[in-house]
């Protein structure tokens, strides 16, 4: 998918951060001098290759926007230690944010009332562009997220998925080499979200060179986009590898098939036969139904389903695999290790309850 050099540009070890946990005012008068701390990242540790789209991928609350703000620097960790292109965020923070630029979820700090040209040509200023170089990188960072020909047009006329380009063309002034993008798809369309994954593969990997760290709790987005994943849960990180082996581990590929209502019954009894369960999920349109089922066994299984269910003059509308989701991984990695997982969410109540108490 991408051009990977495999020399190591973020590097992340044993990051943990805590934040004071917010206390009712009986609380605080019970025990004024008490400093209860939630936990919001534990021990993460983590590689990402330069030319990578590397996925964070976690439910809200799973430490994903936290962990980003460390590695802009926005935040310091508690423990552990993080470094982007060999420079340490903690004590070379001024070399990062020259090497890395995030675009965070719930960014307002676009002008609305400008125009997109307007918005560039300011943060150029703020980021110590020369006045004579200001009107080449704004044309240059419109061309790249392809505004250029609109340009003028006032920022509060965009539709999201427009905005959200600006907001990548605003971080692409500082030439960065590493890219944090936070739920870039949230708010968007279906088309906007496809088209915005398309320009993000495409075009900042392929062509700007740019890493990319991608931060989202849809697992379809990072099946279709990223190389690897780290799956976050409770600010810990339960899984990483490649994106296709961690789909594997998702449990066994499930399928759905739309068949004709008339022989959905002959099919699926045939499937039976062969140790293939499938059952009815809904009713379609025209007299179609569909069917959902789990086939073991790679391509030459699923092949031999889609043999059974077109003998005999059975006819299929569609045959296609279903993605695991967020919930199926998260639930499948635990059941790998129920031991580890048992005694963490132990830990994780015992720690709520002294909060509550406190």
């Amino acid at each position: 998918m991408v051009r990977r050099s495999g020399v190591v540009i973020v590097r992340a070890a044993g990051l943990t951060k805590r934040f004071p946990v917010q206390r009712t005012w009986r609380q605080t008068v019970r025990a004024p001098f008490a400093a209860p701390m939630a936990e919001v990242l534990r021990d993460v540790s983590f590689e990402v290759a330069e030319g990578e789209i590397f996925g964070l991928l976690g439910q809200n609350g799973a430490g994903k926007t936290t962990l980003f703000k460390l590695l802009a620097t926005l935040i310091s960790p508690d423990e552990g230690e993080a470094s982007v292109a060999g420079h340490d965020v903690m004590t070379e923070a001024a070399a990062v944010r020259r090497t890395l630029a995030p675009v965070l979820a719930n960014e307002r700090s676009l002008y609305w009332r400008l125009s997109a040209r307007e918005n560039i040509r300011l943060y150029c200023a703020l980021q110590g562009v020369s006045a004579a170089a200001v009107h080449d990188e704004t044309e240059r960072v419109l061309t790249i997220t392809d505004l250029r020909d609109t340009g003028e047009k006032m920022v509060g006329m965009f539709s999201s998925g427009m905005r959200q380009r600006l907001l990548i063309a605003r971080a692409l002034i500082a030439r960065p080499r590493v890219l944090l993008l936070d739920e870039p798809t949230r708010s968007l369309d279906p088309i906007s979200a496809r088209d915005l994954r398309l320009f993000l593969r495409e075009t900042i990997v392929g062509k700007e060179g740019c890493t990319v760290l991608l931060a989202t709790h849809d697992a379809d987005e990072v099946w279709e986009l990223c190389d690897r994943v780290a799956v976050l849960e409770r600010g810990r990180v339960l899984a990483l590898d490649r994106t296709s082996v961690l789909r594997e581990r998702a449990g066994t590929p499930r399928y759905d098939a739309w068949l004709r209502a008339e022989h959905a019954g002959a099919q699926v009894t045939r499937l039976a036969a062969a140790g293939h369960h499938f059952t009815r999920v809904a009713g379609g349109e025209d007299g179609w139904e569909q069917y959902r089922g789990e086939i073991a066994g790679g391509h030459t299984a699923s092949a031999g389903v889609l043999a059974l269910l077109t003998a005999e003059g059975g006819t299929v509308a569609r045959f296609e695999r279903v993605a695991p989701s967020l919930a199926d991984l998260i639930e499948r990695v635990l059941q790998l290790a129920p031991e580890r997982a048992h005694a963490e969410r132990a830990l994780e109540q015992r720690a709520h309850e002294e909060r509550v108490h406190a």
